[in-house]
């Protein structure tokens, strides 16, 4: 397996929607629920985390190429209030890799590491939360490669999702990085 350049930047809504909106719309990325959204839509979505200050967008490059779209949050005060109890250094994560025609044997868990070392680069961040549709195996897969365990299931307004959580220790566990 070769090495990669991986870099995480701040999303700016108005310059890069263009590039994300034929992510976000992409049928592969149906539980992204953005399917059906206008350029002008997606430009709306972003400057509303943008505007949120529990809220980021963050845009992935791998060898210099946009290449997956990562938002963190604060499941505290979006995504998941009164849905479980948070612990202090909670931080909620979602993650969307570009859509292509010629797919990379182990990519995709190379952008969720890349993104969970990212999260883990912040030491007050203790464990990670997230929300899958209950519906979507291969990223339950990808999130129990790099340390993740369900607790249960919930009832979110858009979806039934799986609440699942990584400590720091289960991620270097799980995949031998050292955060």
């Amino acid at each position: 397996m070769t090495a990669h350049d991986i870099s995480i930047r701040p999303l700016d809504p108005l310059k890069d929607a263009e590039l994300i909106h034929p992510w976000v719309t992409d049928p592969k990325a149906a539980f992204w629920m953005m399917q059906g959204f206008k350029l002008q839509d997606v430009e709306r979505e972003y400057m509303a985390i943008a505007a949120n200050p529990h809220h980021d967008a963050f845009i992935g490059s791998v060898d210099g190429e946009p290449a997956f779209l990562m938002e963190r949050y604060d499941p505290a005060k979006v995504e998941l209030v009164g849905l479980y109890e948070p612990l202090p250094g909670d931080v909620g994560m979602h993650f969307l890799v570009a859509p292509t025609d010629t797919p990379v044997h182990g990519f995709t868990r190379r952008v969720i590491t890349a993104v969970m070392t990212e999260l883990f680069a912040d030491p007050a961040t203790a464990r990670v939360v997230v929300e899958p549709d209950v519906r979507n195996a291969a990223v339950h897969a990808l999130n129990e490669a790099v340390g993740f365990v369900p607790e249960r299931e919930i009832q979110k307004p858009e979806k039934k999702a799986l609440l699942s959580f990584c400590t720091r220790a289960q991620f270097e566990a799980a995949t031998g990085a050292a955060v």
